[in-house]
């Protein structure tokens, strides 16, 4: 029952972040991920362009060759399977300010501006995102087996679905861990309260994941190459992935405003941190 009702503060979250985006002229945060997306969208272009050439005539070569073809096939490959956590971790300075104007809108709590605190919440957040990576690898690498030894292909037994299940609770942990941050739970603390929460972590690392995991082809925006042989499948292909990419920017400003709402809705924050800060003054005398 818990975890139903969790579930749905999480979607309900969503909807009405969506309002609130739109009531407090918030929009605008998405042309931070959006420019970070172009960015990543370049470092691979980059990769791809300076692809090795085999041309190896000695040992030395061989050698060297296959060091740098693994290492750049290592970078692909984080860049595939991990590039949300990529996005949650550059983004995380944006994402604990974000929260904190959120909870303010909502509640009247307010935050001093502290740089200390800041670099506090990136190495928190980057700490997060390093532990689900490490932890959702080794559940992908364990369903998988169990899959693989169960089924010819492991993609088409039941249990292969649990991976995105688990990769939707890493990912909407990593987003209310600010907030939990700010209610002064340290990372155990937060990681109890994720694990007691599941269906809202769930909830929220869902839609998030889903959008940022639509294909956007960014290629298709900047190559005009077919414009004058074929200018109406050019114009759709760039129309489609100019929404994809618009939409996949949207996802982690979304996801951290609902996330705040959710936590609000789940806890009410104004009591909340009342009762932080009475604590505190306790602790202090």
């Amino acid at each position: 029952m818990r975890f139903l009702r969790n579930l749905l503060f999480g979607f309900r979250a969503y909807i009405k972040a969506f309002r609130f985006i739109i009531e407090h002229k918030l929009y605008w945060y998405v042309l931070i991920p959006a420019v970070l997306m172009l960015g990543i969208y370049q470092i691979g272009f980059l990769i791809e362009l300076n692809k090795p050439v085999a041309k190896a005539e000695n040992m030395n070569q061989i050698v060297w060759y296959m060091m740098r073809l693994l290492l750049e096939i290592s970078v692909a490959i984080l860049l595939m399977r991990f590039a949300k956590y990529l996005v949650v971790i550059l983004l995380s300075p944006l994402f604990s300010h974000l929260s904190q104007k959120v909870e303010y809108l909502i509640t009247g709590n307010t935050y001093k501006f502290s740089m200390h605190q800041l670099i506090h919440d990136v190495k928190r957040g980057f700490r997060i995102a390093i532990r689900n990576i490490m932890w959702e690898y080794f559940f992908f690498l364990l369903v998988y087996i169990v899959a693989f030894l169960g089924w010819k292909d492991a993609k088409e037994s039941p249990l292969f679905y649990l991976i995105f299940i688990i990769g939707f609770y890493y990912y909407g942990f990593s987003f209310l861990d600010y907030v939990n941050e700010r209610l002064r739970l340290n990372v155990e603390q937060s990681i109890q309260f994720a694990r007691k929460n599941r269906g809202l972590a769930i909830s929220i690392g869902a839609i998030y994941s889903i959008m940022i995991w639509v294909p956007v082809e960014l290629k298709a925006l900047f190559d005009w190459s077919t414009f004058s042989t074929d200018p109406v499948h050019f114009m759709g292909q760039f129309v489609l992935n100019l929404l994809l990419w618009i939409c996949a920017s949207f996802a982690p400003i979304w996801s951290i405003i609902a996330a705040t709402i959710a936590m609000d809705d789940l806890l009410d924050l104004k009591k909340t941190r009342e009762i932080v800060l009475a604590n505190q003054d306790l602790s202090t005398k």
